[in-house]
């Protein structure tokens, strides 16, 4: 379609640290809940979700696995992944920050920002926060810890390069006033500008030296770019943007029209991400929206508190549109929501299974019952019932709009349940079953039914977006056409209605039974993780066989794999004699040789050298047989880093 009105809308890209929860999950469900908003408003929609794999606490983590950093996020990601579909989202492209275009993209970025003066070099000395990966100065901690996450900090110096924000503040106060629809909501705004702009910025950090997971600075190798240039240009590389030139896509869709994050990093997007845009010359996004926290109870979920939901758990357990609607018709537009399991089921059975479900089975069912499945559309309005429900059903429409363009969603959710029950209530005003008894009043009674088809039409239209599943269940059942189930349709009545079979859309939760199955789930879960695990070791030996065994600490100084070996490393080791040793192993797999050069591991120094694909192995080295979290296997290599080479493992 020609001149059709385009909708760039994103989400941050998931930290790849860890499976993501419920409460990290809100930003894909609300984007997409947007985003399905306004293709069915006839915009050219654009929606990316992504990763951020960069930075020090992932370098860590894979250590701590055994693994390389990538070989780690990529695991990750599939989690990620597999949350965002679970939950029915509809984005258009998932990008990664290890992605080859992206990385390349942002050190033209970096360079570019350097040659113009606006990074710089000098050397960065205060407090950092490892998990939220920013320094801070002492001033800005609360009672000694990040003012973001409560944690502990560390003291950081360091030679680094600084972007200079101090430079853009006024700019960026400026853009502040004359674009107040900048913020979602609105609230966000006296936060940025009283805790950072009236202060005045420091100079940002923006690249590191103490570690190497990250893009390189194409002019210092010794520093990578720090996580928040890198993850925050996704918005613009992830569209074909890059300073050397710049695709088609980007040229369609930027600015964004909605950045959908949540209230912790807004600083990071209405700060940081303005001025990098404004350096680069580029046009600022249109709007921000920082959306509340989802917390478990009273708490924000963590593994320390035992409060973490999982995406996939609850979709098992209620289903994906039941855990769509209760996030969006539940997380209010400012202030913090909650999510329980007797909070889900409390909200399915009051608005799925009692007002919607009941309106759209009972209706379908009498339509069947009373006239074989067909209605016409009357020739006038019947009674007051029939003008009082149309009337509904057009504020309700109006309503609904007003609200989903602010982004207001479970305001919105409110108003269209609120028209379900007024169709309930319509029931119960004109009496269906009365009306079938007489039959001079036939005409009134499918005047009646075809009223609560058109309602449904209505609800099953505007609830696409939160339910999509449930809402192409009604149209089945419906048996209408999909240009008779889009907004433009509505206003428009169908001269009738041939229904099909009525299938109940929510069956109603024995709210008991359900959390006396998940309470005994999660203990059984809990005594299975306590009960000692059974392992089979092989027969005894003498203490005097095992002696014979010479362990010593080794260097890994050099790695490569193997030719036509695709399990095998071969690994040069200095073992303390002062002559280098070759050992051959099998964890080409689960290691790249960058993974191995520089630590130290447990060689059995006097195994009998044998060749393998060519090569003479003197020895191997000690791995453990592990476990990842999917049950599969994989090879762990132990590593005594610190230990000088040729010292005895006893």
């Amino acid at each position: 379609m020609e001149n059709q009105k385009t909708f760039y809308i994103t989400t941050a890209i998931a930290y790849a640290s860890r499976k993501p929860h419920i409460g990290n999950c809100y930003d894909i469900v609300l984007a997409d809940m947007i985003a399905r908003y306004k293709r069915m408003m006839g915009f050219d929609v654009f929606f990316m979700t992504g990763s951020d794999e960069h930075g020090q606490k992932i370098e860590q983590y894979a250590n701590d696995k055994g693994l390389s950093p990538k070989a780690y996020v990529d695991e990750t990601v599939q989690d990620i992944k597999a949350s965002w579909n679970c939950l029915n989202t509809s984005y258009d492209k998932f990008i990664r920050t290890t992605d080859a275009d992206h990385e390349k993209a942002v050190q033209r970025i970096f360079t570019r920002l350097y040659e113009q003066g606006d990074i710089y070099k000098s050397e960065y000395e205060g407090k950092y926060c490892v998990p939220c990966e920013s320094f801070f100065t002492p001033s800005q901690l609360v009672d000694g810890k990040c003012p973001d996450c409560g944690r502990d900090v560390i003291d950081a110096k360091e030679e680094a390069y600084f972007l200079k924000l101090s430079k853009y503040q006024d700019r960026l106060a400026a853009y502040y006033e004359e674009h107040p629809e900048f913020f979602r909501p609105i609230e966000r705004k006296a936060e940025m500008v009283n805790n950072f702009l009236k202060p005045g910025l420091a100079d940002l950090c923006v690249s590191r030296s103490s570690f190497k997971w990250g893009v390189p600075v194409e002019f210092d190798d010794k520093h990578v770019i720090y996580v928040w240039i890198d993850a925050l240009s996704n918005y613009i590389t992830g569209i074909g943007y890059n300073p050397d030139g710049s695709g088609e896509r980007f040229q369609k869709y930027w600015p964004a029209d909605l950045h959908v994050i949540g209230k912790d990093i807004v600083r990071f997007h209405t700060i940081y991400w303005p001025i990098i845009l404004m350096a680069l010359g580029l046009p600022l996004p249109k709007q921000v929206l920082g959306h509340p926290w989802v917390l478990c109870g009273e708490d924000k979920m963590s593994k320390s508190r035992g409060n973490i939901l999982y995406a996939d758990d609850l979709v098992a357990q209620f289903g994906v549109d039941a855990i769509r609607y209760y996030l969006l018709s539940e997380m209010p537009y400012v202030n913090d929501g909650t999510i329980t399991y007797e909070s889900v089921i409390a909200k399915f059975n009051a608005d799925l299974a009692n007002t919607l479900g009941n309106l759209v089975n009972r209706s379908i069912a009498m339509t069947n019952k009373y006239f074989g499945g067909t209605v016409h559309a009357p020739a006038g309005v019947v009674n007051a019932p029939d003008a009082d429900l149309q009337v509904a059903a057009k504020d309700t429409v109006a309503q609904y709009v007003a609200l989903m363009d602010d982004y207001r969603n479970s305001a919105a959710a409110e108003v269209v349940m609120n028209f379900a029950k007024r169709c309930n209530k319509y029931i119960d005003e004109t009496t269906p079953w009365a009306l079938a008894k007489d039959e001079s009043k036939k005409a009134e009674l499918e005047a009646v039914l075809y009223n609560l088809l058109e309602g449904i039409r209505t609800l099953g239209i505007l609830l696409t977006p939160f339910i999509p599943d449930a809402c192409a269940s009604i149209r089945n059942q419906l048996q209408i056409s999909e240009e008779q189930y889009t907004f433009a349709s509505l206003g428009t009545p169908l001269a009738s209605y041939s229904v099909g079979e009525a299938t109940p859309l929510f069956a109603r939760i024995d709210a008991d039974k359900v959390l006396a199955e998940i309470a005994a789930a999660s203990e059984a879960e809990a005594t299975k993780a306590e009960e000692p695990k059974t392992v089979a070791f092989l027969d005894e030996i003498a203490y005097d066989d095992f002696a014979k065994v010479d362990l010593r600490v080794a260097k890994v100084v050099a790695c490569e794999p193997i030719k036509k070996a695709k399990k095998l490393l071969k690994l040069t080791l200095n073992d303390g004699t002062g002559t280098p040793r070759v050992v051959a192993s099998g964890i080409a797999n689960y290691y790249t040789p960058d993974d191995l050069i520089g630590k130290s591991v447990i060689l059995v120094a006097n195994l009998k050298p044998a060749t393998l694909c060519g090569v003479e192995s003197c020895g191997m080295i000690l791995a453990a047989d592990a476990k990842k979290d999917d049950g599969s296997d994989e090879i762990r290599v132990i590593f005594v880093d610190g230990i000088a080479p040729g010292s005895v493992i006893r």
